[in-house]
């Protein structure tokens, strides 16, 4: 008999942090839920992380994941931005990590090929190729639809994931 597992995608980010839960049977993907947590921006960048990490252990002690995924951070010209982002990501690490959960990283032209085909995928065709993968989904940013791609890749690729952490011991 094949188990449901609960998967929660993370989408990180300073501003807006996107999530998505999904539920998978062996290939079967359920939506569960999806948000954004956000922090005010004219907090101070401890405060901001504080927010981030409040919002996203709510999430996980709401809707009770078995794994996550977080999306890799991807490095740009404005080096401060980067290194905010960064800080947010872990965040997103940390969270599901002191909860007790295995976290897989995903570099995100991996979650792209994977749920639209290409690498190169926009948002808008990321959106509508994650409604049509789970017609019953809701999300109410570009993150949290994000989040949601994230997850799937998850459920598409956790067998390796699975694999690799648990050869280093992290499972």
């Amino acid at each position: 008999m094949i188990h449901a597992i609960r998967l929660l995608g993370i989408d990180p980010g300073l501003r807006r942090t996107g999530w998505g839960m999904i539920e998978a049977t062996g290939n079967r993907l359920s939506f569960i839920a999806s948000g954004t947590v956000t922090s005010d921006n004219k907090k101070s960048l401890a405060e901001r992380l504080v927010e981030l990490h409040d919002g996203l252990s709510d999430v996980v002690r709401q809707h009770e994941p078995a794994e996550a995924a977080v999306e890799h951070t991807f490095v740009n010209k404005d080096a401060g931005a980067t290194l905010k982002l960064g800080q947010a990501r872990g965040i997103a690490l940390l969270v599901p990590s002191l909860a007790g959960l295995p976290v897989a990283e995903y570099a995100p032209n991996l979650v792209k090929k994977t749920v639209v085909g290409t690498g190169h995928a926009e948002k808008d065709q990321i959106r509508a190729m994650v409604k049509i993968l789970m017609p019953r989904a809701t999300f109410n940013t570009d993150d949290a639809a994000d989040a949601l791609a994230i997850a799937i890749c998850h459920a598409q690729h956790r067998s390796n994931s699975t694999a690799r952490l648990a050869a280093m011991g992290a499972i």
